[in-house]
């Protein structure tokens, strides 16, 4: 049975056949009724979320590389932080991170409601500043904020980041626009980034074309 969201706001397009995304989307199984409920929310009010599709694989690279501590970098209203704080397991720790407070107060509802808020610490304010306050390694950090900090952000996160350790970005395909001429300044920062994770010499860097595009960096 399709899913019912098939052609929900958080979907994106423009990187895999359409006729292909409807099949992949298909063939997932159905979300907890918490997170059927954020889906539907970001759908109807445009909120950013990856989706369930991304959201598993995320929770797949958190299972296999074993990961408990997780730096996420805009977290909206905590969408992808239920996968990851389901993923880190009990005694695991991820870390909110959200400039909006109604952002933050929302997702602590949802996180309650999830049964995961004992695995999750929520701070509100600049990602970027707040993960140059930490001071141990993570096992992943996971990218999400404005595309325009995101050259930054790699530079920033690498030193945070414990050897063998993954750093995860969305939206690295941008719809497509990567692909595109005369890119814009959103366009450019991400251009930028995945320059800068294919030319590192510290990661291992692979762009998988789903939803919007997302990039997993192994830390070696």
């Amino acid at each position: 049975m399709p899913d019912k969201n098939l052609n929900a706001a958080w979907r994106m397009g423009g990187i895999t056949v359409q006729d292909v995304e409807d099949y992949i989307y298909s063939l997932l199984p159905p979300r907890d009724e918490v997170l059927a409920e954020m889906e539907a929310e970001a759908a109807e009010h445009k909120i950013p979320i990856i989706g369930p599709a991304v959201a598993r694989v995320i929770y797949q690279l958190a299972m296999i590389s074993g990961a408990k501590k997780v730096f996420e970098m805009g977290s909206a209203i905590g969408y992808s932080t239920i996968w990851l704080a389901r993923a880190v397991g009990e005694g695991g720790r991820v870390i909110y991170t959200d400039g909006d407070r109604k952002n933050a107060d929302k997702a602590r509802r949802y996180f309650e409601r999830a049964g995961v808020a004992d695995r999750i610490t929520i701070r509100t304010g600049d990602a970027l500043e707040l993960l140059s306050e930490e001071k141990e390694p993570y096992d992943i950090i996971f990218n999400d904020v404005d595309k325009t900090d995101y050259p930054r952000v790699f530079r920033m996160a690498l030193p945070h980041l414990k050897r063998g350790g993954l750093f995860i970005t969305d939206n690295v395909l941008w719809s497509g626009r990567v692909a595109k001429p005369n890119p814009d300044a959103s366009t450019k920062a991400i251009l930028e980034l995945n320059r800068l994770m294919y030319g590192s010499s510290d990661v291992f860097t692979t762009i998988l074309p789903l939803r919007d595009g997302i990039s997993v960096c192994l830390k070696k």
